[in-house]
């Protein structure tokens, strides 16, 4: 299986996790997160993470997805991935969002993994733009 881990600071991952939930599907044991919480210590971060990965298996692969390059979570989750001995099969992306999560629940298993990041990042950024509103006032002015 290909597993997609959200990782961050606060609640931002379990809150993108319940906005998959919503988009994606309920209940999918593909998608797995954890957050380190405002005092938490990252010893306390780092077991949270291994009880959450303890249902990928040596076959398996994973997508990491962190909200900061660098940051505590995601590295930590690098290290974790690390002792388990899967970073080998796992790709990691910094600056998670919710088109780039859900691009990836659900391209993941169309495609190889590293064909998929290919895919994820250029999307990702192709995401995000400015909104801009017009009135319709505004194009009678004009």
């Amino acid at each position: 299986m290909k597993y997609v881990v959200l990782v961050s600071h606060g609640r931002f991952a379990p809150g993108l996790h319940s906005a998959l939930d919503m988009l994606a599907g309920e209940g999918r044991e593909d998608i797995l997160s954890a957050s380190l919480e405002n005092g938490m210590s990252s010893e306390v971060y780092a077991d949270n993470l291994r009880k959450c990965l303890e249902v990928v298996t040596p076959e398996d692969e994973i997508l990491l997805l962190g909200d900061l390059v660098g940051g505590s979570p995601l590295t930590t989750a690098t290290n974790v991935i690390a002792e388990k001995d899967l970073l080998k099969k796992t790709a990691i992306i910094g600056g998670m969002s919710l088109p780039l999560a859900l691009s990836a629940v659900l391209m993941k298993d169309g495609m190889e993994l590293r064909e998929l990041v290919d895919m994820l990042i250029p999307e990702a950024r192709e995401e995000l733009k400015e909104f801009q509103v017009t009135s319709e006032e505004s194009e009678d002015e004009i």
